[in-house]
């Protein structure tokens, strides 16, 4: 595991990457829009790093997480721009 340092709060912590893989079922979370667009987003795992000596509340250990949002409308006619 890469070592790295992460800033959190205005506090420098060592953090390690922790390797891991999808199990190939990113879920899209879909929305209902009053204006009646569907919305669907997911997010995409880049790397995960382990904060050492930081815990949650309830004693997990504390991550840090880059990851890319994706999203995707289907919007009505109506509101689609016209030409």
């Amino acid at each position: 595991m890469a070592k790295r340092t992460v800033n959190i709060g205005g506090q420098d912590f060592s953090a390690e990457e922790v390797e891991f893989e999808s199990d190939g079922a990113e879920k899209w979370n879909i929305y209902a829009l009053h204006d009646g667009t569907t919305l669907k987003m997911k997010a995409v795992l880049a790397n995960v790093l382990r904060v050492n000596g930081q815990y949650a509340p309830n004693g997990d250990p504390l991550y840090t997480v880059n990851a890319q949002i994706v999203v995707a409308t289907t919007a009505p006619e109506s509101l689609k721009k016209k030409g």
